[in-house]
């Protein structure tokens, strides 16, 4: 995944009575920084107000009208201080700013400060967030209290605040798409669409007769169809894999595409058994896990919580991300367990390249040569971050934890993709994931993206979260 870096608006707050030299330097330094990490920046022109800063009310009106004239082009806002900086006027500029706002202060130097070169950004700063608290707006202030925007430790900060916009904003307007009903046998996937509407959540259904209808119509010299052959050939290894399974697999990988591409699904989960055994002789995993290898998360078993999930943390992430099950104890291990689902584990996340194969366990009720597609391996070893979703009482309730895929041996018999998960306290949290009623799939990304996601979920969308 290529993961699009945030654009911040920068504000820069002021008080009359500080040298102007500090917003020059301030403006040109923070521009600066961003730029080198990667970030476009909008400004407002230093001829808009003051040196281009905000003090009071009036100043705050231009700059929450310049925010408005670009609505949609910035991703978050970064409130620097220079100098103390006056509250009042940014709670004018940035009341209706709609975005996670970051607050960073400059820190005073020991040999400057004497009343004509002092800052005082160390006390502004929380005058600035007392206010903001009064009047409701959410914030984001990170450690240390001041710091220089050429500090090491304010590009960790702006990196955390990235992942927080993201997640933010692509959360608030998310549609993700449930192809086929949720299998009878399933209930533990059921999700209340009115409680995902009320927080930005958009899903969109369709009928497997829908996907079989688009296979059906497609003709075998399509360049779509080529296209994808070629995709999916030089995707995972298919020997011993049937041609007529691999040209159906190939045909649904373009059906599901153009699903996603015309329905502007951010993500999707699938009906994956028994219909497609059944009727088409192929279990979808590995179109999944190709999808959720080129950034589009898709959930098997109709889990559209799961998607969900999947998504916000890949958008954290900015890598690859699947849905696994809560599946094996690793023998007498405690904090130890296995970690696996038939194949939508993206290849990047995979020790090796797959190997496609009959679903193992689904050929006892559908029998041999009807459920080729189970992309098959281990899961590298990596730190990870996991969760869940679930729907109660109109709310979204998430459970976030981290843990690590560790290089110890599965059995080779083990069917699927799979990998061990070492995670700490593993069997309280067992017992807090049944207690609480959440499913027995699990979403994980590599990476720790943990403390971004929940300050996401929490203090900015307003989700309920239990951190394991």
């Amino acid at each position: 995944m290529n993961q699009k870096k945030s654009t911040f608006a920068l504000f820069f707050g002021n008080r009359g009575f500080f040298p102007p030299s500090h917003q020059a330097t301030a403006r040109v330094e923070l521009s600066a920084v961003l730029q080198k990490l990667g970030h476009q920046t909008l400004m407002l022109d230093a001829s808009a107000t003051r040196y281009g800063a905000v003090e009071t009310p009036a100043e705050g009106e231009i700059y929450r009208n310049f925010l408005a004239a670009h609505r949609g082009e910035f991703d978050g806002v970064i409130l620097c201080l220079p100098n103390f900086g006056d509250e009042t006027g940014a709670v004018a500029a940035l009341k209706d700013a709609g975005v996670p706002i970051l607050i960073q202060a400059y820190p005073d130097e020991m040999d400057k400060m004497g009343p004509e070169v002092r800052r005082d950004a160390f006390c502004g700063k929380f005058s600035v967030m007392d206010v903001f608290c009064q009047y409701g707006l959410k914030f984001t202030a990170l450690t240390p209290h001041v710091v220089h925007p050429a500090s090491p430790k304010f590009a960790e900060n702006v990196e955390y605040f990235d992942r927080i916009c993201r997640v933010v904003n692509a959360m608030r307007n998310l549609t993700v798409g449930a192809i086929g009903a949720r299998t009878t046998a399933f209930k533990t996937v059921r999700i209340d669409e009115l409680a995902l509407q009320k927080h930005g959540i958009t899903v969109e259904t369709f009928d497997l007769s829908d996907l079989f209808a688009r296979m059906d119509k497609l003709k075998e010299r399509a360049p779509t169809l080529k296209a994808k052959i070629k995709r999916l050939k030089a995707y995972t290894n298919w020997e011993g894999v049937p041609e007529k399974a691999f040209l159906t697999l190939s045909k649904m990988g373009v059906a599901l595409d153009q699903l996603v591409e015309e329905n502007h699904l951010d993500c999707l989960s699938v009906r994956c058994w028994i219909e497609m055994q059944q009727q088409l002789g192929v279990s979808p995993c590995v179109l999944l896990s190709e999808m959720n290898d080129r950034g589009i998360p898709a959930a098997c078993e109709v889990d559209t919580g799961n998607a969900v999930t999947m998504y916000a943390l890949a958008q954290a992430s900015g890598g690859p991300t699947t849905v696994l099950d809560w599946n094996n104890n690793y023998g007498e291990a405690e904090d130890k367990c296995i970690l696996f689902h038939c194949g939508p584990v993206p290849q990047t996340m995979m020790t090796a390249k797959g190997q496609i194969q009959e679903h193992a366990i689904l050929q006892n009720s559908v029998g041999k040569g009807c459920s080729y597609g189970c992309n098959v391996g281990r899961i590298a070893p990596t730190p990870f971050t996991y969760g869940s979703l679930l729907t109660e009482d109109g709310k979204l309730k998430f459970y976030l934890g981290e843990g690590r895929f560790t290089d110890d041996p599965i059995p080779s018999d083990f069917f699927g993709c799979g990998g061990v998960a070492e995670i700490g306290s593993l069997q309280e949290i067992l017992q807090i994931i049944g207690y609480m009623g959440f499913r027995h799939h699990v979403s994980v990304t590599p990476g720790d993206v943990l403390d971004p996601v929940s300050e996401a979920f929490e203090h900015y969308l307003g989700y309920d979260v239990t951190i394991l």
